[in-house]
């Protein structure tokens, strides 16, 4: 055997070790952000089904609005924290900890706006999201098309929805209110197939850095809430 020749194989693949070790922590990193995921869907729609199916948590809800704005007001701190504060977002446990709380004060939120709405409703539009995004999964795994180039388009564009959404709210026209639930269906759809692919770290772009599961999970969880709400709204007729 000649050792010159050994090393000189090795060499021609100098990567070869670092490739693999790279695809298995994108890998690991995939696989941990959507058990997280699950863990938080579970969560979210197991406290909507309880304001739905319990006629007295329903009728309390709906008694005490101030539930909504508390709620709301738990979430939007808890996600400037995670959005803004890298070091927190990063550190175990505590990153766990502020997660589950903003999954539970957002689930809290869900439900009492799912109060408001028929249980076979909820139903249908749960069911919906659920096959719409477990196809927007699959599609964006095994397509060869590279969509994370259209996230500056899609932050413009839900810049420009914010405006037609006042707009229907104050004109309170049905054809102004279909448009913008079916338009911000169709943009929150884009954005779950954007943020898998840069999970998956396969885009033109780049990908999410493995240290940022949290910030990758809340993404996800994000599209999918928001593209339930909107066919949540779809359903019961812009309620």
């Amino acid at each position: 055997m000649d050792p010159s020749g050994a090393m000189e194989t090795d060499l021609e693949h100098p990567d070869t070790e670092f490739g693999f070790s790279e695809k298995s922590i994108r890998l690991g990193f995939v696989r941990k952000v959507f058990a997280i995921l699950m863990v938080q869907l579970l969560i979210t729609f197991g406290i909507i089904a309880i304001y739905v199916l319990s006629e007295d948590v329903r009728t309390f809800s709906i008694d005490h609005p101030e539930m909504i704005y508390t709620s709301m007001g738990i979430t939007i701190a808890v996600y400037i924290v995670l959005l803004c504060c890298g070091n927190i977002r990063r550190k175990f446990p505590t990153n766990i900890i502020l997660l589950g709380i903003y999954t539970i004060c957002q689930g809290l939120l869900l439900g009492s706006v799912a109060a408001y709405y028929q249980a076979d409703e909820v139903l249908y539009a749960t069911a919906i999201c659920a096959i719409i995004c477990l196809g927007l999964t699959l599609f964006a795994f095994q397509t060869k098309l590279d969509f994370t180039w259209t996230y500056s388009l899609l932050v413009v564009i839900s810049l420009n929805m914010i405006i037609f959404g006042i707009m229907a709210a104050i004109w309170q026209s049905r054809i102004l209110e279909t448009t913008y639930t079916v338009l911000g269906a169709l943009l929150f759809s884009l954005y779950l197939v954007v943020d898998i692919q840069l999970i998956m770290g396969n885009g033109k772009y780049g990908g999410i850095s493995p240290e940022e599961y949290i910030f990758a999970a809340l993404l996800v969880y994000l599209d999918i809430i928001n593209l339930f709400l909107f066919i949540l709204r779809l359903v019961g007729g812009g309620k």
